[in-house]
């Protein structure tokens, strides 16, 4: 059962203004990858659906989170239908990511009353995603869709609305400089962020440093504006 509600969910992701999303079969690497996140500043995390057994690796991470890295909100990414959204549900995801908009799957995430982020690409989209309970929209692929000039249009008619771009964010000052004043509410950021070092191992320490002048970048934004 998730352990965050989505108001919770969608105010940390203002907060931090950075999602970090990541997949591996490995559990241990996993753990790594997030205690470098967390060590860095982040205190959402998404670790994404896109391997055999991921809900396994998910259902021991969700649990070893609670226990080792308190304030950290973990959720899970690339679901396309509700049944695999109810499965991750029970094994204590605080919020749906998903890279399409499914009606089915925003019904199960409202009746546990939890964060539920679908892809969109259009303004009907994210209407009628808003419609049907979702808090933050995210575009993917973000560049490709239109890049912060994209999001800056949506928000011109429809200022009530919370974007997630995902897809095209790095961790570059300009980079993110981009999005958050064409007003991002925060961004997914997978490989861009989770590096691997000259041996193609991942390099815990710069994720850790990535992710830290990430947040204070958002930060020094948030002030700017």
């Amino acid at each position: 059962m998730a352990q965050y509600t989505r108001i919770e969910v969608a105010q940390i992701m203002k907060d931090t203004g950075i999602v970090p999303l990541f997949y591996h079969e490995d559990i241990e690497t996993v753990k790594k990858v997030v205690t470098a996140c967390y060590d860095g500043g982040a205190r959402v995390f998404e670790f994404t659906n896109r391997g055999d057994h991921a809900q396994d690796i998910f259902s021991e991470l969700s649990k070893w989170i609670a226990n080792t890295l308190p304030g950290m909100i973990l959720g899970i990414g690339s679901i396309v239908d509700s049944g695999t959204a109810s499965l991750f549900i029970q094994k204590g995801a605080n919020f749906i990511v998903s890279p399409i908009l499914n009606a089915e799957i925003g019904k199960v995430c409202n009746r546990r009353k939890i964060a539920w982020l679908p892809g969109c690409a259009t303004l009907s989209e994210i209407n009628y995603a808003e419609e049907l309970g979702a808090e933050i929209v995210k575009i993917f692929p973000a560049a490709e869709v239109g890049g912060p000039n994209f999001v800056k249009s949506i928000l011109a008619p429809c200022p009530w609305s919370s974007i997630m771009p995902s897809g095209g964010v790095s961790p570059e000052k300009e980079n993110l400089t981009n999005w958050f004043r064409a007003g991002a509410h925060c961004v997914g950021m997978g490989s861009k962020l989770i590096v691997k070092n000259k041996n193609n191992d991942f390099d815990y320490q710069t994720i850790t440093n990535l992710t830290k002048s990430s947040i204070e970048i958002v930060n020094q934004l948030k002030k700017e504006n």
